[in-house]
């Protein structure tokens, strides 16, 4: 365009140029000439500005809708993004985790009566007899954690535990809100356990059942009270927990509330049958200090409800049987922290129940070393009222005593750890195996077949 321009112009100067050059003068020819030629640059010029317009236009249009395809690819990508996304990320939740274990216990036990209170089964529809028990039982966790944190450390989060037992049988473990300030105070609510102030190490088989609050006391068999009354984790109520962290000092203050008579199976307690008027509300302060390898415990738990269940004597007129106030102490050494090949893990731990027309008290102490428990628990109790009669209407002849007075507890229990089965990662097997015996004194006529043992394979996998 710019050559053909060009052209046409200098043909018109040269036609007129020459009609021009027979009538004018030669200087004034020249002047005409030179004229014409800075009409032929400037004409050239707007030419060349013309087009770099038309290139720059051309640029621009072209970068207008590479912006605008990207900007379709962008919001068709975001259209096409599944929905889950947004749902992982929980409206901002800084940190979500899904988790779990597996595990399954084969069990040989010399009879399914409970001596020591601890259930040596997960199922939780298994009662007490008077035979062998030799079974496989065991469960699968699946639990899902929530946390966010702001900048200040101010936090917030929450934790859901589904648990399916080899039974059938659907139950929960952990369900729990929480929120506070990092490495200062919390406050949690829902279903949890609160501090262990007795802890057995590396147990396998001297256990509880997965409800720490509910089931403990068994009528008519040993009681080894460890501070787990007001813990938690109960099946008829929930826990308000409220924490403090001060340097290496801890505080807690954990409250239960729940249907006292859980605390009892079959709600059966001193050879009378219990029933519930209002539910209890249990306090367990904790204070405790926590070193790099040496940590130490004190506690109290306490019902603060009075009346609150008890049983209907033969006049009509209720008992109250919920006074019950426990204190205890526990110590750990953990060398694994320094030394995890060659560190030792030893724990002692004593409790003592006021209970009403009950004394009890406890003291246990336990070491592990290279993946091998060893542990006593010792109990001493006294029951001041014990209505046999009314109890040996219900009684089976499984029961250890059927009378008031004093009596002893001792359980040994041991544990092994093998790990990583078949070279697998956080695939274990636990070998474990207890003992318990009953030693009476005065007053209590006891069954003679007073000792329970047993064996357990347990294989866990976490994942």
């Amino acid at each position: 365009m710019k050559k053909l321009t060009v052209i046409a112009l200098m043909v018109g100067a040269v036609v007129s140029g020459n009609g021009y050059a027979s009538t004018s003068s030669p200087s004034s020819l020249e002047a005409r000439l030179a004229q014409l030629e800075q009409r032929l640059q400037q004409a050239e010029a707007r030419a060349d500005n013309a087009e770099k317009q038309i290139q720059q236009l051309k640029n621009e249009d072209q970068t207008l809708k590479q912006t605008q395809e990207s900007q379709l690819a962008a919001a068709d990508i975001k259209q096409k993004e599944p929905a889950n996304k947004k749902t992982l990320n929980l409206n901002g939740f800084d940190n979500l985790k899904l988790y779990g274990d597996v595990e399954f216990n084969m069990d040989g036990a010399s009879r399914s009566g409970q001596l020591t209170s601890a259930r040596t089964s997960d199922n939780k529809n298994w009662k007490p007899g008077n035979k062998e028990r030799w079974d496989i039982n065991g469960r699968l966790l699946i639990g899902l954690d929530g946390y966010r944190r702001n900048d200040n450390g101010q936090f917030s989060g929450f934790t859901v535990q589904p648990l399916a037992d080899l039974h059938g049988s659907m139950n929960v473990d952990d369900a729990a809100f929480f929120f506070g300030e990092e490495n200062n105070w919390q406050a949690k609510v829902g279903r949890f356990e609160a501090y262990d102030m007795f802890p057995l190490n590396q147990d396998t088989f001297v256990e509880y059942s997965g409800n720490t609050a509910n089931d403990l006391y068994s009528d008519g068999y040993g009681y080894i009270y460890m501070m787990k009354e007001g813990r938690g984790r109960s099946n008829s109520g929930g826990n308000f927990n409220l924490s403090k962290n001060i340097d290496n000092w801890y505080f807690e203050l954990n409250t239960l509330v729940e249907d006292g008579t859980t605390l009892f199976a079959d709600k059966d307690y001193h050879g009378n049958h219990l029933t519930n008027d209002k539910n209890v509300v249990y306090l367990r302060p904790i204070v405790a200090w926590k070193g790099d390898v040496f940590s130490a415990a004190v506690a109290m738990e306490s019902n603060v409800v009075n009346n609150a269940y008890g049983y209907e004597n033969a006049q009509g007129v209720t008992v109250d049987q919920s006074k019950r106030n426990g204190y205890g102490m526990t110590m750990t050494w953990n060398g694994q922290k320094a030394d995890p090949e060659n560190g030792v893990v030893a724990n002692f731990s004593t409790a003592y129940l006021d209970a009403q027309d009950e004394k009890d008290f406890s003291i246990g102490a336990n070491a592990l070393w290279h993946r091998l428990e060893l542990g006593y628990i010792y109990a001493h109790n006294k029951i001041d009222q014990f209505n046999n009669s009314h109890f040996m209407r219900n009684d089976n002849g499984d029961y250890a005593f059927d009378g008031a007075g004093k009596y002893s507890v001792h359980t040994i229990h041991t544990s092994y750890l093998i790990p990583d089965i078949m070279n697998m990662p956080n695939f274990n097997l636990y070998l474990g195996a207890y003992a318990s015996m009953l030693d009476t004194a005065e007053g209590i006529s006891q069954n003679n077949d007073d000792t329970r043992y047993g064996v357990r394979a347990r294989f866990k996998y976490f994942f």
